[in-house]
């Protein structure tokens, strides 16, 4: 692509695509990982990761499934889609993601197996972990109750099975749902927005990531950028890609102040007040 090589990119460095090779470990998400692989190694059964809308839930899942050796844990990811699941389909989910074979029909029945199997598991040496993105799309407090029983599960050591659920804030509402499960809650951590400092080390790692050795946004532009998308990381990505081509289009090194502004203004995107 053009705008690519015009400025001596190897590829696209601010793609929205969950993309390992580009995640930036910073203090914010190292923290959580930190507090995220304790609940993993303890057992504890469970822990809660929220943040608004593009600040890196999922990216954060993702890294901590591949962080986790397979020879410690029997780990898996599930991502729900859409809020009309029922607690029937996710018992079967989760007895599927854990290797249960012939998956029954019937939930009890179900849920003799994923018992047999978490009990597998854990005599062979592993830890069981199931990691749930958009965990706010799970609603009802049939699905809370049905979590809370899962949780129930336990050998004479401790805890089979332990959840890392991440979501929007409204994750906490459903939690709500079901007092006694939303006191088993072991480690809760926030995701939140970068700043100044954060925003900035962040373009630049994924610059360094897609070979870019040049400056390609002046300090003004990177300060824009921050104000602009108020420090989360999808805006970020998406003011940044943009300006890239913008500053193509016209032939501008680095892209400037102006450029930034001028794609706020066609995002809609308001300016946010410094912090």
């Amino acid at each position: 692509m053009e705008h690519l090589k015009f400025y001596s990119l190897k590829e696209q460095p601010f793609s929205n695509s969950v993309d390992n090779r580009y995640f930036y470990s910073n203090s914010l998400h190292a923290e959580a990982m930190v507090r995220l692989k304790y609940a993993v190694e303890t057992m504890k059964g469970l822990a809660i990761v929220t943040g608004g809308v593009g600040t890196g839930k999922t990216t954060l899942a993702r890294r901590i499934l591949d962080e986790l050796d397979e020879n410690q844990y029997e780990a898996a990811l599930l991502v729900v889609l859409h809020s009309s699941v029922t607690a029937d389909w996710l018992v079967k989910r989760i007895a599927m993601q854990l290797g249960v074979e012939n998956v029954a029909e019937n939930k009890l029945d179900i849920l003799g197996q994923l018992y047999r199997r978490l009990v597998e598991i854990h005599e062979s040496g592993l830890k069981a972990v199931v990691l749930i993105d958009e965990a706010q799309m799970l609603q009802g407090r049939e699905i809370m109750e049905e979590f809370r029983g899962l949780l129930n599960m336990e050998a004479s050591q401790g805890k089979l099975l332990t959840f890392i659920l991440f979501g929007l804030p409204d994750l906490d509402d459903n939690l709500s749902l079901d007092e006694p499960l939303k006191q088993r809650i072991a480690i809760k951590y926030k995701l939140k927005e970068f700043d100044r400092n954060l925003t900035n080390e962040y373009i630049r790692h994924r610059l360094r990531v897609a070979g870019c050795s040049e400056e390609i946004f002046s300090p003004d532009a990177i300060t824009s950028i921050h104000i602009y998308s108020n420090g989360n990381p999808r805006l970020i990505n998406t003011i940044s890609d943009n300006a890239i081509f913008e500053g193509y289009l016209i032939k501008k090194k680095p892209v400037e102040k102006d450029i930034i502004d001028s794609i706020a203004h066609n995002l809609d995107l308001p300016c946010q007040s410094e912090m």
